[in-house]
Formats: structure tokens, C-alpha cells, sequence
């Protein structure tokens, strides 16, 4: 999936350290499948830096590697529970960080949204009414990016990079899954706990520049016993 960070410069390398706390989803790197939405935040905080905003293009690879190595959580609407963990992670009150999750997807509290759910918090509106409401918001999307395990899982777009592995595994899956008898979940931990895995994770072996065949000859020999060259 192509996503998009507005900024006043641009991203090539995402330091967590550097982004805000008690934001929607928590501290991390945030950016958004509308391009457009990405745009007026880079136009918005340009001129507050007095520089002309930029946007960042990442890939974001959503397949069985991300779920294998990350914690996901998404909210596919505005709802109770979406509120509920928007309120614990802007409440600068509450132990930080608020959740566990790697990857956190979801629906975005923007401006015209705060102004709603200031009301809430004040029990001036109950949240059946709030949610009532949000019904007819425009829809908007937001992934936040919270540890350095999920960063594996995005690249900016133009690099040639490691996660290239991801579009890899799952021919590779299958066919261990054919051979060895089992079922998706066993192939996945035999595959990415395994030595050939791990060179093809590292960049400077240039593994995943190799057709999966290729690759799979390696973790076929590193299976009956031998160990990948």
C-alpha cells in the first residue's frame, strides 16, 4: 500500500524518538493512504515552519511478514472502542505508552472530531450521540507506526529494499506448505525463524535480488541439514 507523511521536510529515515506523545494512536510515525489529506498537513505545518511543506511516499507492506512480526490493531470505523482508545492515548495523564500494539490503524480524530469530543469529556453529550454524529464525518485513515519492529515494514518509496523479502514469501510459503505437509502457520515459523530468513533480512547479502526458487533451494538445504552458502 502507498502512504504518505506531510511534513516540512522530507522523511528518508523515521526516528520515533522525535514524534510527539498523546497523539490519536499514541507516539509514532503517522501517515495516511489520501494523499490529499497528506498534502494539507504538509501545506498546514509549512507555513507554520515558514518553509514549503513536503510530502514523504512510503510502501507499506501489509502481508503475512507484517503480521508475523508485528502486533496490529485496526478500527475500520468511528465507533466506542476507537474513542475509547483515541480518550487513553491523548489523556497525558495516563502511563505512556498506553497500549502494546506495533501498528495501529484507523480512523482520524481531526480537528472538527476534537471539537466533538471535547463536549463528551465535559459530559455535555452522551457517547451514543457522539458517535451519532461522527457517522457523517468524511472519511479519513491514519496508520500509526509506534515501534521500531514496525518499521521494518515500511520503506520509502525509490529504495530498493530488505522488505522486497515480503512479496518473496508467499510463493516460497506455499510451496514449503506442499512439500513438508503442513499447515500456513507452521511453514511461517519454520521459514522466518530459520538461517536462510535471516540472510535474506540483510540487505547486504543482496538474497532477496534472488528468485524465490532460488531462495527456497537454500532453505530446502538448510532443512535437510546443511547450511545456506
Amino acid at each position: 500500500m502507498k502512504v504518505y507523511h506531510g511534513s516540512y521536510l522530507k522523511i528518508d529515515n523515521v526516528d520515533l524518538s522525535q514524534c510527539k506523545p498523546n497523539k490519536d494512536f499514541g507516539q509514532g510515525f503517522y501517515v495516511t493512504k489520501f494523499r490529499h489529506h497528506a498534502e494539507t498537513w504538509a501545506t498546514i505545518i509549512g507555513r507554520k515552519s515558514k518553509v514549503e511543506g513536503v510530502v514523504s511516499e512510503f510502501e507499506y507492506n501489509e502481508n503475512k511478514f507484517t503480521q508475523f512480526i508485528c502486533k496490529i490493531k485496526r478500527f475500520e470505523k468511528y465507533d466506542g472502542e476507537w474513542l475509547d482508545f483515541v480518550v487513553m492515548n491523548r489523556d497525558e495523564n495516563h502511563p505512556s505508552p498506553a497500549h502494546n500494539y506495533d501498528i495501529v490503524e484507523g480512523p482520524v480524530a481531526d480537528d472538527k472530531v476534537q471539537n466533538k469530543i471535547k463536549p463528551y469529556l465535559e459530559e455535555k453529550i452522551s457517547k451514543t450521540d457522539l458517535l451519532e454524529e461522527l457517522k457523517y464525518h468524511e472519511e479519513t485513515h491514519q496508520i500509526c507506526f509506534c515501534t521500531l519492529n514496525s518499521l521494518q515494514t515500511l520503506k520509502p518509496v525509490g529504495e530498493t529494499p530488505a522488505s522486497t523479502l515480503t512479496h518473496i514469501g508467499e510463493p516460497l510459503l506455499e510451496k514449503l506448505m506442499l512439500d513438508k505437509e503442513i499447515d500456513e502457520q507452521q511453514a511461517t515459523d519454520l521459514f522466518y525463524n530459520s538461517k536462510t530468513f535471516a540472510q535474506l533480512a540483510d540487505e547486504t547479502t543482496k538474497l532477496y535480488q534472488k528468485p524465490w526458487q532460488e531462495i527456497y533451494a537454500l532453505l530446502k538445504q538448510e532443512m535437510e541439514g546443511g547450511n545456506p552458502p
